[in-house]
């Protein structure tokens, strides 16, 4: 396996799918998530996507500097949030989860909700 380059970006990816009635609800929680890692240095940007067909499934995506930056914002985010930000139940299966390495830089649009 290659070694990850450290000054390299780091790319979270999620997908998911919501329990049958239940979308709106984790767009929210997935929504306030992605809300707090934007406001954590060390995190470039995030952003929930409803997929474009109607069907209960988000893309979740969190740019970071780095994978300490990653780390970090897991971390705190478990400590502030801890089990009022349970969600698993409003989830039809596991999530699919990957990270990837990238540009070290800032792609976001300025924004006035974070």
């Amino acid at each position: 396996m290659a070694k990850i380059d450290i000054m390299r970006g780091w790319l979270e990816t999620v997908i998911c799918s919501a329990r049958r009635g239940q979308d709106a609800r984790l767009r929210r929680a997935l929504e306030a998530r992605s809300a707090y890692k934007r406001r954590q240095d060390g995190c470039l940007d995030s952003w929930v996507s409803r997929s474009h067909d109607g069907q209960p499934m988000f893309l979740v995506q969190t740019w970071y500097v780095d994978e300490s930056a990653w780390r970090r914002i897991a971390q705190t985010m478990e400590e502030a949030l801890g089990q009022q930000d349970a969600f698993e139940h409003l989830l039809s299966g596991p999530p699919l989860v990957g990270a990837f390495e990238g540009p070290n830089h800032d792609f976001s649009v300025p924004r006035d909700d974070a």
